[in-house]
């Protein structure tokens, strides 16, 4: 199975991620994750980001779908992934469909993390608190939220005119969003 998570900021891709990695046995792949351990381990794409997030600026798409490419040529994508973090916007979606083409390891489903709004504030507030992180602001947080709408959510549409689009009710109990997710891409299984 090969899939993408998509979802704004607290809607518990990464948690769910994490999850159906053990149930599907297969990588889940963060691109936050993958640019952190490329530099680190000083790869030309690592040194390239490397410099480009020491002048301050975003590491560019060809750099992220570079490492993508890298990574999903390893031999333990083979049975698929869960894609956490990527695509973030319609660019991005287009290229990440024409690489796993290339590879010969087309998409099954994109999932959408559906959470309204205020209970994303109240997620992220508490999980700023808990982990003490003072620029988790709603104020912030609300920001983060309009730049999701604005870039990212475009991408649901990208998938859902492909077919490839689960919706999930993202509230509720880990277990019962767990479910939902299983059952959602059942429907797409290959």
């Amino acid at each position: 199975m090969r899939l993408v998570f998509l979802g704004p900021p607290g809607s518990g891709k990464g948690t769910q991620a994490a999850r159906l990695k053990e149930h599907l046995n297969v990588p889940h792949i963060s691109t936050g994750d993958l640019l952190r351990a490329e530099v680190a381990a000083g790869t030309e794409l690592g040194l390239k980001a490397k410099e480009v997030m020491a002048r301050g600026d975003l590491v560019s798409d060809d750099i992220l779908l570079g490492m993508l490419e890298s990574r999903l040529g390893q031999p333990d994508v083979a049975s698929g992934f869960i894609l956490d973090g990527y695509p973030r916007n319609l660019a991005q979606a287009a290229a990440l469909g024409e690489l796993l083409n290339k590879i010969g390891q087309p998409l099954d489903v994109a999932v959408q993390m559906a959470v309204g709004t205020d209970l994303l504030v109240e997620r992220i507030a508490g999980r700023a608190k808990a982990e003490g992180r003072e620029d988790d602001t709603p104020e912030a947080v609300r920001k983060r939220l309009q730049v999701y709408e604005d870039s990212t959510a475009p991408v649901i549409g990208f998938y859902g005119k492909q077919d490839k689009l689960a919706r999930v009710d993202g509230v509720g109990s880990m277990d019962e969003v767990f479910d939902r997710i299983v059952k959602a891409i059942g429907e797409y299984a290959s």
